[in-house]
C-alpha cells in the first residue's frame, strides 16, 4: 500500500515505511499475515502522548492546578479524540485489517483507530525522534487543549441541571437517544433530557456524550 497521502496530511514523511505499515497493522491483519501487529508501538505511543500532552500542559497553563492538569489532559487524551484525529487524516483508508474485521467495517471502529495514532506517535518517535512525535501531537492536540483549559474546574451542564433540579427534592432525570444519522465514522446523535418523564430540551453531539451535554445545556437555558 502507498502510504503517501497519509504522509502528507500527518506532516511526516516516514524514512522507514515499514514502521509507518507496521503502526498500521491490526491484530486481525497481522495474524492472517504472520507479521507482527501495532500492539507493541501502541504501548509506546500511549506512553509518549501522556508525557508530551502534560509537558505542553505544565509550560503553557501555569495558572492550572495539578488536578486541573490532569482533567484537562484526560479529556484530550482518550479514545474519543484519538478517533477524531484518525478521522480527520483519513487513517480509516490506511488501516490494515483482516478479513474478519473488514465484513465488520473495522477500518472505522473507534477503537482500532485510535490505537492506530497511538502507535504511528511510536512509529514517528522511532523513524524521526521525540521532537517530530511531539510535532504531530501537539499539533493535533493543541487546540483541544486549548478548549479544555476554558471549562476546567466548572461544572458541566448536567451536573448543574441535576443540582438546579433537585433543589427542591429528588427527581427523575432521564437521558435517551431518539436518533443516529450519519456513517459510522461520522454519527450525529439526538438525545433528549426529561424530568420525572417530561420532555426539557433536545441535543445533538458527534457522541452520546456531547448530545447529553448539549440537551442539559438547552434545558438550562429553558430553565432561567
Amino acid at each position: 500500500m502507498n502510504f503517501e497521502g497519509l504522509e502528507k496530511s500527518i506532516g511526516y514523511t516516514f524514512k522507514n515505511k515499514e514502521l509507518l505499515k507496521q503502526a498500521l497493522t491490526h491484530t486481525s491483519y497481522a495474524y492472517e499475515k504472520k507479521i507482527e501487529s501495532n500492539e507493541k508501538l501502541e504501548f509506546l505511543g500511549d506512553s509518549i502522548l501522556e508525557f508530551i500532552s502534560s509537558k505542553y500542559i505544565y509550560n503553557n497553563y501555569k495558572n492550572l492546578k495539578e488536578g486541573e492538569m490532569t482533567k484537562v489532559r484526560a479529556e484530550v487524551v482518550c479514545e474519543d479524540s484519538l478517533y477524531n484525529i484518525a478521522i480527520a487524516h483519513n487513517f480509516s483508508d490506511f488501516i490494515l485489517i483482516g478479513r474478519s474485521e473488514a465484513n465488520n467495517k473495522g477500518n472505522l471502529k473507534n477503537a482500532i483507530l485510535a490505537d492506530s495514532i497511538e502507535a504511528t506517535i511510536a512509529a514517528i518517535y522511532f523513524d524521526g525522534g521525540l521532537d517530530e512525535a511531539e510535532k504531530f501531537i501537539i499539533s493535533n492536540l493543541k487546540e483541544s487543549i486549548e478548549k479544555s483549559t476554558k471549562h476546567v474546574g466548572m461544572k458541566d451542564h448536567k451536573t448543574v441541571l441535576q443540582e438546579k433540579l433537585q433543589e427542591n427534592g429528588e427527581v427523575s432525570i432521564k437521558y435517551t437517544v431518539i436518533k443516529e444519522t450519519g456513517p459510522d465514522h461520522d454519527k450525529t446523535f439526538t438525545v433528549k433530557v426529561e424530568v420525572d418523564g417530561k420532555e426539557l430540551a433536545i441535543g445533538e453531539g458527534r457522541t452520546k456524550k456531547h448530545a447529553e451535554m448539549d440537551a442539559a445545556g438547552k434545558a438550562l437555558e429553558k430553565l432561567k
